[in-house]
């Protein structure tokens, strides 16, 4: 029988596999989330690299006093990983949830992400 955690890489894996197939080229924004922060990162997976990532753990978010496990946070977050896509001259994005449910945190960061100006 499997862990959680082998099911939750599995599911992970499987979301990835389908998202390369219909990424055509354009960068991954992935999401991780924990019970305490969350953390996103735009994926360039033809060259294995980061072109722009943002967290809750980053010390200018902590400095504003906020938590990073509301959805607030996420929002904000969103937004600034659109900025800093935008700055990298990225536009088009495909939407890794990994293995968590569209809802919620995840939710709220992608749909700051889309208002601060990403597509996908």
């Amino acid at each position: 029988m499997k862990t959680s955690l082998e099911k939750n890489q599995r599911r992970a894996q499987r979301m990835r596999t389908r998202l390369r197939k219909a990424a055509n080229g354009r960068p991954r924004l992935s999401v991780f989330r924990s019970n305490k922060h969350i953390s996103v990162q735009v994926i360039d997976d033809a060259q294995g690299v980061t072109l722009a990532s943002a967290s809750t753990l980053e010390e200018a978010f902590k400095a504003g006093g906020k938590t990073g496990a509301d959805k607030d946070a996420a929002a904000a977050i969103g937004k600034l990983v659109a900025q800093r896509a935008l700055e990298k001259g990225v536009k088009q994005v495909v939407f890794d949830r990994g293995a968590y449910l569209y809802h919620g945190r995840v939710k709220a960061l992608a749909d700051a992400a889309r208002e601060g100006g990403l597509d996908f």
